[in-house]
């Protein structure tokens, strides 16, 4: 083996990364403040029975489904080449159902759909129909949409659920180190690597839960703001998963106050010795 061709370095690269990515883990990991970390110490707080710890998600997670079917469409596409899947299904109808989750995803992300909107938009729809069949032009209308194709291979699709898959994995190390912590008494933010943070009183914030998007509420997502008092600082938005059960334990730890069981108790001050009561006096002869 040539200790200088380009494979050795490549091979020395990587080593040289493994060892700095050790190095820096050995130095770091006992002053390195992870949300994991964080929600390991408040659990084993005894003064704490409710607590919520939460992150931003990027908007960028509201994907998912588009990176569930480009996997989806990648393993039919992959069998299609190796000739072990029906004729039937082309690589036009994989495109086009792939495009209309994409589509749809896309108008979760950009746009802030709530029922009335939904609402709306049906009934513009049904009237659009409505038109074009008094007109005569529905059929015509639906085959324009059979004009539009999209054909990647298997490794397209791929490649797409791989850059989701990274976005999503990204967003989630972030929150590993921008994180809230609310408790029945204060609010924790936390940003960097270390202990770097604000800390809140529980009477200097006030928090909001927003799930009026309706899509993105079907999909296990929303919204809590925290206003402060303070005018200077701006309100936070957290877009967060599964918001029904952080909702509930929002509204228990702000609906609480715990009190430090464990607390010194203040001495109380000795008491004066009581005086022994005088004997009574010997009545006189």
């Amino acid at each position: 083996m040539d200790w200088t061709s380009n494979q050795a370095i490549a091979v020395y690269i990587a080593a040289g990364l493994v060892v700095a990515g050790v190095v820096v883990w050995l130095v770091l990991r006992r002053t390195v403040r992870t949300r994991l970390r964080t929600e390991r110490e408040v659990r084993q707080d005894p003064d704490i029975h409710d607590w919520l710890v939460v992150f931003n998600w990027s908007r960028k997670t509201l994907y998912v489904p588009t990176i569930a079917i480009s996997l989806v469409a990648a393993t039919v596409m992959f069998l299609k080449e190796m000739g072990w899947f029906v004729d039937a299904v082309t690589p036009e109808i994989i495109g086009g159902v792939w495009f209309a989750v994409f589509f749809l995803n896309f108008l979760v992300e950009e746009f802030e759909i709530n029922v009335k909107v939904v609402l709306i938009g049906a009934l513009c729809l049904l009237a659009l129909l409505l038109w074009l069949h008094l007109l005569g032009w529905v059929r015509p209308f639906i085959r324009t949409f059979g004009h539009i194709t999209i054909e990647m291979s298997w490794m397209g699709y791929l490649a797409l659920a791989l850059i989701g898959l990274l976005t999503v994995l990204i967003s989630w190390i972030r929150g590993l180190f921008y994180y809230i912590v609310f408790t029945p008494n204060y609010m924790n933010i936390q940003w960097g690597l270390t202990e770097t943070g604000d800390h809140i009183g529980r009477e200097d914030y006030n928090t909001h839960v927003d799930t009026t998007d309706l899509l993105e509420r079907l999909m296990g997502f929303g919204k809590i703001i925290i206003v402060f008092k303070d005018q200077k600082r701006p309100p936070l938005t957290l877009l967060v998963w599964r918001i029904g059960r952080r909702a509930e334990l929002l509204e228990r730890v702000r609906g609480k106050f715990a009190i430090d069981m464990n607390a010194p108790q203040p001495q109380q001050a000795p008491e004066a010795p009581q005086e022994a009561p005088e004997a009574p006096e010997e009545p006189a002869e």
